[in-house]
């Protein structure tokens, strides 16, 4: 199985005729997550097909305008829409009332529950197949960037050698794949009889940074992960400017990147006065080879997990048009 990225915006700031403003949808195993909201979401999500009924976790990385005005919008079109479900709404201090002002805003009652949550840095979410976690980024107000971790694989469990040592199937056997050692009329098996563990297997790791200006903080935190999305404002012409608003240029990226270990680095979030992302790219691969410049709607898969065998090799990524 894999994991998807969509991109549903790369600009930052303004939205322009090419790209709307920067946020990103996940999708793993038939559970999608959305991070920030900017205006024009909604039309983009409708051109991907995905349906936002079905959206359960909404992480909004910090309140500028430009990755929250759509919440309102959004909100109300669930309602129109009738949905039934719950949904969380993942935020900076403050999420609370911000959430009362979007429906505030687009006065409306909304025909499910809303849940808002203060990000502290952290596990936000933990599951049997997932964990999305917290870090705390370098910019002007409150902002977290994201980290989604699939479940790793520690072992392949030999059914055969099970049988033959004549442990019962059920829950001694899910007790064996744990590492727990067990006992069975007196005899004690450990997970090492009935475990391959030269076939375990790591899951992916996709780090989403947006508004930062760099910093070890959470550069420390990136490490041991596959795919990078940071943002990219500015070149390095810009560079003063770029500290002044702590943001980062398309370099600064690449040096993350290299810093961190990634595997892959994909730049989003570019400041309007850029047609397009080739300058950025050049700079970024300054520092950091593996580089992807995102635009509108792109689409790239990676698998969930990867061989642990096989970490030192690169990723090979999946990227549509």
């Amino acid at each position: 199985m894999s994991i998807q990225l969509t991109f549903l915006g790369t600009s930052c700031s303004t939205p322009t005729s090419e790209r709307n403003l920067s946020s990103m949808a996940l999708t793993f195993r038939g559970n999608w997550f959305l991070f920030d909201t900017p205006e024009g979401v909604q039309q983009r999500l409708m051109q991907t097909g995905m349906s936002y009924l079905k959206l359960e976790h909404i992480f909004i990385s910090h309140f500028h305008g430009d990755h929250t005005l759509g919440l309102p919008g959004l909100l109300a079109t669930m309602t129109i829409h009738e949905r039934q479900t719950d949904l969380h709404i993942w935020g900076p201090r403050e999420i609370f009332d911000k959430v009362k002002q979007a429906l505030a805003l687009g006065d409306f009652f909304p025909s499910f529950k809303i849940i808002p949550h203060e990000i502290q840095e952290g596990v936000l979410v933990s599951h049997k197949e997932y964990q999305i976690s917290a870090v705390e980024l370098n910019h002007s107000c409150k902002c977290y960037g994201f980290i989604f971790q699939a479940q790793s694989k520690e072992g392949e469990f030999q059914r055969a050698k099970a049988l033959k040592l004549k442990i019962p199937m059920g829950p001694l056997w899910g007790k064996l794949q744990k590492g727990e050692t067990i006992v069975v009329s007196g005899k004690k098996y450990t997970p090492e009889m009935v475990m391959d563990y030269s076939k375990a297997q790591r899951g992916a790791r996709i780090a989403y940074i947006m508004d930062t200006f760099p910093h070890t903080h959470y550069i420390d935190a990136l490490k041991g992960t596959d795919i990078l999305i940071h943002e990219s404002s500015f070149l390095e012409s810009e560079k003063e400017r770029a500290i002044e608003v702590r943001h980062s240029t398309a370099k600064m990226a690449g040096e993350i990147a290299k810093r961190a270990g990634v595997k892959q680095l994909i730049l989003t979030h570019f400041s309007p006065r850029y047609p397009n992302g080739n300058e950025m790219k050049k700079e970024a691969q300054m520092a950091f080879k593996n580089v992807v410049v995102a635009h509108d709607l792109m689409q790239m898969e990676t698998e969930e997990r990867y061989s642990t065998a096989s970490d030192k090799k690169t990723r090979e990524v999946k990227r549509k048009k």
